[in-house]
Formats: structure tokens, sequence, C-alpha cells
């Protein structure tokens, strides 16, 4: 039998020990997975609770990017730009620079930010 270790507290409702149903509809995450391929039948019921969990953690991780952008412009409210302009600077979400609307955020405004 296979023992949990990492993914445990996962698992569980979360890292943080919180119990009960987890932020992101697991039913959706395995529709989108189920969607993703023609070969993708079967998903397990542990999957789309990982997804869920890496979803979180990257939703939070591009919020305090785009937070910090606000504060540099002496704001309080995170807006659409803030986010752009964070996905721009950062290298590691270079993949997404595409999705996001410069009509208002030049690359020459944005500020850099380290990975």
């Amino acid at each position: 039998m296979r023992q949990a270790r990492t993914y445990s507290g996962i698992l569980s409702g979360g890292v943080s020990g919180k119990t009960g149903p987890h932020s992101l509809p697991l039913a959706r995450i395995k529709k989108i997975m189920k969607k993703s391929g023609d070969d993708v039948k079967m998903i397990s019921g542990e999957a789309p609770i990982v997804f869920s969990k890496a979803c979180e953690l990257f939703i939070e991780e591009i919020t305090l990017r785009s937070w910090i952008v606000t504060l540099q412009g002496k704001r309080r409210t995170l807006h659409k730009d803030d986010v752009a302009a964070a996905l721009i600077a950062t290298d590691i979400f270079d993949f997404l620079v595409n999705m996001v609307s410069n009509s208002s955020t030049s690359c020459e405004d944005t500020p850099t930010m380290e990975t």
C-alpha cells in the first residue's frame, strides 16, 4: 500500500489544515481536464484536487506580483493593467503575454520584476 506524503495535506482540504470544500470547483477542473485531449477518458479523484491547489497558488503568485505594480503606482486598487504589467515584467509568465491587453500598458513603462 502506498503511503501519503507530499500530497496528504492537499487531499485533506489544503496544506493549511483547512478542511471542507475547495476554493475552485473540482467538477469544472475535471471537465477542463477531459477536454484537454481525446486520450483523456478517466481521471482519478485526486488529480482535480492537486490541480485546484496548483491553480490557487498560480492565482496567488500573479496577484502578489500585480499588487506590487499597484503599490508602485501609489494606488490601493488593483486594475487589469496592473496584472498585465506584472505578467509582462515577469519572465516566467511570458506564455501569458499574448493574452493580456497592452492597450494602456507599454513595455517601456513596465517596471522590471525578478523571477
